[in-house]
């Protein structure tokens, strides 16, 4: 192991390390069973910096929250509003330079945990926002309940993370690798694009059913 100083820019980088190396760590296994030494391990820092830095394990959580939460859902979601084209480029390109953030996500949603939940509560914020966004720009859809379709178009795009492993073998493919996220990027926009059903039949049946039961 090593230590670095406690101040100056080889501080910074340090810490920045320790979060990489907690990010990663934590959604490969999971918070409670990764511990500070093996995060100092990985970072290549001693596990007293790590104290030094955020106080405690807990305080690591928080700020690998906080950087997910923000680089992740802030920071993509932007970027998919106002550039649809060099989002899905990217993914396609750079699946691994997001792979340890969507770990990290999906293990916190899956352990049930408080952090978990206020991810996914964003997450559905930012579809939320980002859809409104689309139909006032005329791009997009509108929807009766728009809060309702956020959570299923959130769904639709956490369900290849949280099930990884079951759609790389569907598709033939070690895990979400970028030769899945290249078969899956077609087809999803297609169904998103043009919808499933070529007629109103569905809708209108569903709808009547529901307002023959409602009192």
């Amino acid at each position: 192991m090593c230590s670095a100083p406690l101040d100056g820019s080889a501080d910074l980088t340090a810490k920045a390390r320790i979060r990489t190396a907690a990010i990663q760590l934590f959604g490969q296994a999971g918070y409670a069973r990764t511990s500070v030494r093996a995060i100092a391990a990985q970072a290549g820092v001693s596990p007293a910096l790590v104290v030094h830095h955020f106080g405690s394990k807990e305080g690591l959580k928080r700020a690998c929250d906080q950087y997910v939460a923000g680089e992740l859902l802030d920071t993509e979601a932007a970027a998919y509003d106002q550039d649809l084209l060099g989002t899905m480029q990217r993914w396609l390109a750079e699946p691994a330079a997001f792979a340890a953030e969507f770990d990290y996500l999906s293990r916190m949603i899956l352990e049930g945990s408080a952090t978990g939940d206020a991810l996914f509560d964003r997450l559905v914020e930012r579809t939320e926002a980002l859809l409104t966004h689309g139909a006032q720009a005329g791009h997009m859809s509108r929807f009766s309940d728009v809060r309702t379709t956020s959570l299923l178009v959130a769904l639709l795009g956490l369900a290849p993370l949280l099930l990884s492993r079951q759609v790389g073998r569907a598709l033939d493919e070690s895990g979400l690798n970028a030769a899945a996220l290249q078969k899956l990027a077609l087809p999803t926009l297609e169904l998103l694009t043009y919808g499933l059903y070529t007629g109103p039949e569905a809708l209108e049946a569903t709808r009547a059913a529901m307002e023959s039961v409602e009192p």
